[in-house]
C-alpha cells in the first residue's frame, strides 16, 4: 500500500468529484491521505473530509505565502481534533518576494516569525512538522534548530533537492517525493535521492499540483503517487512493493497514527 502524506483535498479543484478521487486512490491501493492546512479557510472541508473517512487525516498551518493570515487561536481550535496530525504546512517561501527592499525585508521577517510560531507550537503540542522550504533552506534549517523542531520531528514536503538539509534527517526530519522525481528536468533531485536516507523517504502528490509524468498539465491526485514510486524504484535498484513496503512503514513512524491503516 502506498500512504500520501501530503494532498489538498480540500482545495476547489477537488470540490466536484472528491469522493471519486479518493475512491480511485484506495482503487489503486493508496490507502491513506494527509491534507496539510494551508489556508485556514479551507480547514473546515479538510476536518469534513477526515470524519467521513478513517484513512484520511489533516494538519492544521498556515503556509508562507499566507503568513499574514496567521491566528493561533485557529490553529489551538482544531488541534485537538483526533484526525489532526501535524502542524504545517509552514516554512519559508522567498520565491516570490516583493521587488521593493523595504517590502521584501519586512515579508522575509513576517514569515521567519510565523514559521518560528509554528515550530514552537508543534513542540508544545507534540506534533511533527509539515515543512514548506523553497530559496530558504538556510534560514529554514536555523529556524528549525533553534527552535528544538528535533523534539517532533516532521517532513520535508516536495524536498528541494538542497544537499545541506539532509542532515536534517538526524533530527528525526524526513523527506518528501513527489512528482517533480518524474521530470525531465529534476536533475538535482534525481542525484540527491541515493543520499537520503531510505528509512527517511517518505511518498506525496501535492495534488492538485505537481502532477508527474506522463500526466503533466493536468490535475494532480492521490492515485499517481504509484507513478512516484516506480520512479524511486527505477533510480534506487529496487523492487516496486519494496517501495511501497518502505515508504509506507515510513509514513507510519512518522505519524503514527496512519499505524491502524492496512
Amino acid at each position: 500500500m502506498i500512504i500520501d502524506t501530503h494532498c489538498h483535498l480540500d482545495n476547489e479543484m477537488y470540490c466536484q468529484d472528491v469522493h471519486e478521487v479518493i475512491a480511485n486512490a484506495l482503487d489503486s491501493n493508496v490507502k491513506g491521505f494527509l491534507i496539510p492546512g494551508a489556508d485556514p479557510k479551507d480547514l473546515p472541508k479538510a476536518v469534513e473530509l477526515a470524519q467521513q473517512y478513517d484513512e484520511v487525516f489533516f494538519s492544521v498551518g498556515v503556509h508562507p505565502y499566507d503568513a499574514k493570515a496567521y491566528d493561533e487561536e485557529v490553529l489551538k481550535k482544531y488541534v485537538t481534533h483526533p484526525k489532526c496530525i501535524a502542524i504545517g504546512e509552514c516554512g519559508l517561501d522567498y520565491f516570490r518576494l516583493p521587488e521593493d527592499e523595504n517590502e521584501k525585508e519586512e515579508e522575509i521577517k513576517r514569515q521567519k516569525e510565523v514559521f518560528a510560531k509554528q515550530v514552537q507550537f508543534a513542540t508544545e503540542v507534540n506534533k511533527p512538522l509539515i515543512v514548506h522550504v523553497r530559496n530558504a533552506s538556510n534560514d529554514s534549517k536555523k529556524i528549525l534548530l533553534d527552535n528544538n523542531a528535533g523534539k517532533v520531528g516532521g517532513v520535508l514536503h516536495c524536498f528541494n533537492a538542497d544537499e545541506q538539509l539532509l542532515s536534517l534527517a538526524n533530527e528525526n526530519f524526513y523527506f518528501g517525493i513527489g512528482g517533480v522525481l518524474t521530470f525531465k528536468n529534476a536533475r538535482k533531485l534525481v542525484q540527491v535521492l541515493s543520499k537520503i536516507p531510505k528509512e527517511k523517504i517518505v511518498v506525496e502528490t501535492d495534488g492538485p499540483y505537481l502532477t508527474p509524468h506522463p500526466f503533466r498539465g493536468k490535475r494532480n491526485e492521490p492515485s499517481y503517487t504509484n507513478y512516484v514510486v516506480e520512479k524511486i524504484a527505477e533510480l534506487l535498484e529496487m523492487e516496486v512493493d519494496e517501495v511501497k513496503t518502505l515508504t509506507t512503514h515510513n509514513a507510519k513512524t512518522l505519524f503514527k497514527e496512519f499505524s491502524n491503516i492496512n
